[in-house]
C-alpha cells in the first residue's frame, strides 16, 4: 500500500471516531450508516467528478465508487424523489441576534441591545424578525429563541441574552448545527488537499498543548469562552460590514470562521503546539 493511501485510512479512522459517537448516540447502526454512505458517494462523485463541468455519468461514478451500475442508478433515482429533510433554524436565528446586536435601529443610546416589544412600533421584535429572519413567523422564531436561552421575555418586553443561536444539546437543531460545523470543517480541508489553480488555501489552524495541567481546564474554558465571543463578534462586525446590498444577490457567497474548544487524550499524531496551514 502506497504512502499516500495509507495517509488517507488513517485521517479517516480519526474523521470517523467522533462521527461514530455522533451516531451511536443518535442511535443509528452500522448497517444504517453503511447505505448512507453508499448514497453519499454516489452524490458526491455525480455532482463534484463530472466532466467539463457536466454531472458525472453513471459508468464513472460506478468505476470511481466501485459500486455496481444498477445500484448507482437506483440510489440517483432516489436522492432525485422528494424526501422530507430537517429544516435548520441556525442560519436565520443567529440573523436575527445578530441583527438585534448591531442593528442601529434595535440598539439603544449605549449601542447595546435594546429591550423590544413583540410587535408595538418600529423598534418591535416582529419588526426586526421582518428584516431578518426569512419566512420564519416571527412568534415561531421567538418561542426557538426562548427555548434555548437566547431571549428572555419580562413584563412583556423582549431582552437578548445572547448574540448566537445555539440549540439546546442532543436535540435536533442541535444535531443539525453539529453536522454543518462538521461539514465545514470538511470542506476548508478538501480545499486544501487540492487547491484549485488561481485560488489560494483557506486559513486552518489550531493551538494546543498536550501537558496542560487538568486543574487549569476551568481556566482554560473561561479564557476561551471570553476571548473566542470577543474573536467572533469581531469577524461578525467585519462581514456585516462587507456584506452585499440587497442588488446584488449574484455577488453573495458564503464566509465566515469556525472555532471550537480542544480537548481529549493524545492521539497517536502528536503535532507542535501551534500548527497552521
Amino acid at each position: 500500500m502506497d504512502s499516500e493511501k495509507s495517509a488517507i485510512i488513517a485521517a479517516c479512522r480519526m474523521l470517523l471516531r467522533p462521527i461514530a459517537s455522533l451516531l451511536l448516540k443518535g442511535g443509528m447502526t452500522w448497517r444504517e450508516f453503511s447505505l448512507l454512505s453508499k448514497s453519499v458517494f454516489v452524490e458526491v462523485a455525480t455532482r463534484d467528478y463530472g466532466i467539463d463541468g457536466r454531472p458525472t455519468n453513471i459508468s464513472r461514478v460506478s468505476l470511481l465508487t466501485g459500486i455496481g451500475r444498477k445500484e448507482v442508478k437506483r440510489l440517483r433515482d432516489a436522492a432525485a424523489a422528494p424526501a422530507e429533510t430537517p429544516v435548520s433554524k441556525s442560519t436565520d436565528a443567529t440573523r436575527v441576534l445578530s441583527g438585534w446586536h448591531q442593528d442601529p435601529d434595535f440598539l439603544d443610546a449605549g449601542g447595546e441591545p435594546r429591550e423590544l416589544t413583540l410587535d408595538e412600533g418600529p423598534a418591535s421584535f416582529e419588526a426586526l424578525c421582518d428584516r431578518y429572519a426569512g419566512d420564519i413567523p416571527h412568534s415561531a422564531m421567538l418561542k426557538e429563541l426562548i427555548r434555548v436561552g437566547a431571549v428572555e421575555e419580562r413584563n412583556g418586553r423582549l431582552r437578548a441574552l445572547s448574540r448566537y443561536y445555539m440549540p439546546v444539546q442532543s436535540d435536533p437543531q442541535w444535531l443539525l448545527s453539529a453536522g454543518s460545523f462538521l461539514q465545514d470543517l470538511g470542506n476548508n480541508i478538501n480545499h486544501n488537499i487540492a487547491v484549485p489553480a488561481g485560488d489560494r488555501s483557506w486559513f486552518l489552524g489550531r493551538a494546543t498543548n498536550p501537558a496542560l495541567r487538568a486543574a487549569d481546564l476551568p481556566a482554560f474554558h473561561a479564557f476561551l469562552e471570553r476571548q473566542g465571543e470577543a474573536f467572533l463578534e469581531a469577524v461578525d462586525d467585519w462581514l456585516t460590514r462587507h456584506a452585499a446590498e440587497p442588488g446584488e444577490a449574484d455577488q453573495r457567497v458564503r464566509a465566515g470562521v469556525g472555532l471550537f474548544a480542544i480537548q481529549g487524550d493524545n492521539d497517536d499524531t502528536q503535532v507542535d503546539s501551534h500548527d497552521q496551514d
